[in-house]
Order: structure tokens, then C-alpha cells, then sequence
């Protein structure tokens, strides 16, 4: 494995969209207890059921600690590989490499700056030195060369790739002071393009109300095929999520991607009952610096657009909600050749995120 320190789009490499063929998955095994409640047994079973989905079409790579490794051999299936790998989380969408690859198929990996969603100015944990050395170990696991990005700070779930030149990303996140201060709008966007092979990006001003991501792109809006997005919707105008929407519907109705054709826009609801934390479930969180990471009522960023996209499944978050059928079927209408599995992700939602933010495609 080498550190490259040349520019992928000038080395030919791009970011090939999530609908594209996978070779694998990567996860990291649940353990933080200030995130995973009850001492994280819930959300092992979760994550179990979405590694035995995912594992039936790509090979499954699980990292886990050595404390854990024992317990998660027993729970995983056979099919899933297991590496001894320190982490600070379980967020693989956002401490593992982005892959890239060229015309020739060859693969490699971009290891960028992470440093827990915000800093010293906004971030939700510290220290955060494991988690900032993941994707190079993983690279390091697939014998992948890696570009060493780490100057700049970005995590997996802030963009999104149509694999044809353009990006998804959202300005509440990217331009938050907590990520790249001393670069413009314009000088994230030409990082952006110049390391993922991309020519231009689609900047959509919000995300999901009370996401704690600084709003995240993979939990409003999502490629689905090159041309065609999802976003995250609710016809409430007064629920704090309509203006958020809104304004992104603004954007795309009047945006052209970067082969000039106007996207098709499918709304997804989002729950019709906001998803809020209960007492019983904020007493299981432990305490992070002395302080909770979760109120009694706090609304929690539940989406359906927060789905992975797996070589023979969709698995999407189901939240007990009558939305849940209503999102099922459109993206059955999105992926007709694939499964749609829908998955119970309340235990994953408290962690702060979903599906999305804790699988990361390695593309072929």
C-alpha cells in the first residue's frame, strides 16, 4: 500500500456512484456506551441484522476491538470477515476511505482529515485520533494505495456522487466552522471535484432538523441513478423539517448536473410521528465530560433517504411509523431489480445516525 500525494481527477480516478457494483462493505462493531445504549447490546442486533442483508451480495468487513471480537464472532455470521481494529466509534461512513477508482477498474482509496464532525468548535467527542487513522488501516487491509487527504476535513456521509461527474453535498455541513474555516465556498467546491474526479456540485443549503452532523447530505437527499435523487420530505409546513426541504427542492428543481440534464426528484416522507428520545432510553446513554448526550423528548434526524445501497439489497430504516410502507414502495420504484429490506433502526438512530452512516461501500 502506498501514500499518494498526487490529485486523483488528474490521475484519472472519480467516485463512482453508490448504485454501482460493490466488491464489499465495511462496518465497526458498536462498544462507545455515551452513544450505544444499554451497554450497546440493541444496537449489536441491529447491526447484525444489517451485516447478514449485505453479506448475502458483498463481502462483509466487520472492525471490532479486541475486547469485543469474541462476542462479535459469536453474533455475526460465518461470511462476515472480522479485523482487530482500534476505532473511537462505530461511524464507518465517515472515518473509512473514500474509494475512487479509474477507467481501467484499478482502486484506491482517499483518507481524509476527520476530527469528529466539528472540532474543537462543534464536535461530538474527544479525542478522535482512531477514528482519524481508519482509513488508512483499512487501505493498509486491502493492500489499496491511499491518498493522503488529510488536510482537509470531510466525512463520507457529506457527499453523495451521481458516478458521472457530479456531487451532493450541503452547505449547513461543509461551510460549518468546524470543517475547512480558511477555505471559501469555491475552494471546497474545486477540492471537492478535483478528489473525486467530479465536475461540478450541487450545493443544498440544509439537511435534516436537529442532525448533529451539521446537517449531513446522506440523511436529506441521496442518488438513486445518474439524473434521479430522493429527498426527504414532509407536506407539514408547520414541522421545523418543511423549510429545510423546501429550500433543497428549490435548488434541484432549478440545478442541471454536470451532463447538463435536469434530475428527477422523488419526495420520500419523512416519519409522520417525529422520532424523539424517551426517558427509559436516555438513562441507558452513560455520561460523556461529565455531561449527557441525550435529552428526554430530544428529536432525533430519522430519515428513510439514510438507506445503503447493497449489490442485491436496499436495507432502509424503518422506524414503526405508517411512513415506513410509503418509503419501501418508492424506493422499490428507484431499485425494482433489487430487495427492499427494510430494517427496525431506532437502536441506531440513538447513536446519531442510520444505515447510511455506518456501512461504507468498497466499489470494483
Amino acid at each position: 500500500m502506498k501514500i499518494l500525494h498526487t490529485i486523483p481527477k488528474e490521475d484519472g480516478f472519480y467516485m463512482p456512484g453508490e448504485f454501482e457494483p460493490h466488491s464489499g462493505c465495511i462496518m465497526i462493531w458498536p462498544e462507545r456506551t455515551d452513544s450505544w445504549q444499554n451497554g450497546a447490546y440493541a444496537a449489536r442486533r441491529a447491526f447484525v441484522k444489517i451485516a447478514r442483508v449485505i453479506s448475502r451480495s458483498e463481502k462483509l468487513t466487520m472492525l471490532v476491538s479486541h475486547k469485543q471480537y469474541e462476542t462479535a464472532r459469536a453474533m455475526l455470521p460465518p461470511t462476515v470477515r472480522l479485523v482487530e481494529c482500534t476505532t473511537d466509534d462505530a461511524w464507518a461512513r465517515d472515518v473509512a476511505p473514500t474509494f475512487v477508482r479509474n477507467g481501467e477498474g484499478l482502486v484506491r482509496g482517499i483518507d481524509w482529515g476527520f476530527n469528529a464532525w466539528g472540532g474543537l468548535h462543534d464536535g461530538l467527542y474527544f479525542p478522535w485520533d482512531n477514528d482519524n487513522h481508519a482509513a488508512r488501516k483499512i487501505c493498509d487491509l486491502l493492500d489499496t494505495d491511499t491518498y493522503d487527504c488529510r488536510d482537509f476535513i470531510l466525512e463520507g456521509g457529506s457527499i453523495h456522487s451521481d458516478g458521472q461527474g457530479t456531487l451532493l453535498t450541503t452547505e449547513a455541513c461543509l461551510l460549518s466552522k468546524g470543517r475547512n474555516p480558511h477555505m471559501s465556498r469555491e475552494e471546497i467546491g474545486e477540492r471537492l471535484c478535483q478528489c473525486l474526479g467530479a465536475e461540478k456540485v450541487l450545493w443544498l443549503p440544509r439537511g435534516i432538523y436537529n442532525d448533529e452532523t451539521n446537517e449531513h447530505v446522506d440523511n436529506i437527499c441521496a442518488f438513486t441513478a445518474p439524473g434521479e435523487v430522493v429527498l426527504a420530505w414532509t407536506d407539514d409546513q408547520s414541522d421545523p423539517q418543511y423549510p429545510l426541504s423546501r429550500a433543497c427542492l428549490d435548488v434541484l428543481e432549478q440545478a442541471t448536473d454536470a451532463r447538463g440534464r435536469r434530475l428527477k426528484v422523488r419526495l420520500l416522507p419523512i416519519p409522520q410521528t417525529p422520532v424523539c428520545m424517551t426517558q427509559a432510553e436516555c438513562e441507558g446513554l452513560d455520561l460523556w465530560d461529565g455531561e449527557p448526550t441525550r435529552t428526554p423528548g430530544e428529536r432525533l434526524a430519522a430519515s428513510y433517504v439514510n438507506f445503503y445501497i447493497a449489490n442485491g439489497a436496499v436495507l432502509v430504516p424503518q422506524f414503526g411509523d405508517p411512513m415506513d410502507e410509503t418509503a419501501l414502495r418508492i424506493l422499490g420504484e428507484c431499485f425494482p431489480e433489487r430487495e427492499i429490506a427494510g430494517i427496525p433502526a431506532r437502536d441506531i438512530l440513538i447513536g446519531g445516525g442510520n444505515i447510511h452512516c455506518i456501512t461504507q461501500q468498497i466499489i470494483r
